[in-house]
């Protein structure tokens, strides 16, 4: 192969396109605090997590899943697609894993046999709290040092910027998920 050529075409290649080296500005058109502050915030909020995950050479598909069937037993397949918003693909090889190495069950419903509903065993139910503890030191030790103790406009922050699908609201009103004063 002659690599003067391809040396050649790289180099037209890159005088074609204009590079731009100036960083967009923090505050200007687009303030990027805020993505960037959530940003930093999700990766940090999954890193506890995932060092555990790590362990079971799992990732965070299996975590969402293993969050979602503690929280709501008897969870259908097609209810959890709708939660999670992936496809059948995306969730068959997580969930296989899931149920072949104890995590999981899988029941027939009972009105409807082919329905398939899922269920924790003790030991999924034991890795899910081991997550949430973790995720739950990170929030807490956040809200400490922030002195947060109305969480009110925190949660309504967070509630807007996840409300824009059906099953994140529909979700939100299943498990009162809501920081509205009990009366």
């Amino acid at each position: 192969m002659d690599t003067t050529a391809v040396r050649a075409e790289s180099t037209k290649e890159e005088t074609d396109v204009a590079v731009v080296r100036d960083p967009l500005p923090t505050l200007g058109a687009l303030d990027f605090r805020m993505i960037e502050l959530l940003f930093f915030a999700y990766r940090e909020f999954t890193a506890d997590a995932d060092s555990i995950l790590v362990r079971y050479g799992f990732g965070r598909a299996h975590h969402r899943v293993l969050h979602f069937v503690n929280r709501e037993p008897g969870l259908t397949i097609a209810e959890l697609l709708e939660i999670l918003q992936i496809t059948k693909q995306s969730l068959s090889r997580v969930l296989r894993q899931l149920i072949d190495e104890d995590f999981i069950r899988q029941i027939p419903g009972d009105e409807d046999r082919r329905q398939r509903r899922l269920y924790p065993t003790m030991k999924g139910r034991e890795l899910a709290v081991e997550l949430s503890c973790a995720q739950v030191r990170r929030i807490d030790q956040a809200l400490a040092e922030t002195g947060a103790e109305d969480l009110g406009p925190i949660a309504t922050f967070l509630a807007s910027m996840a409300n824009d699908r059906e099953s994140a609201r529909e979700w939100f009103l299943r498990k009162d998920i809501s920081w509205k004063d009990p009366a």
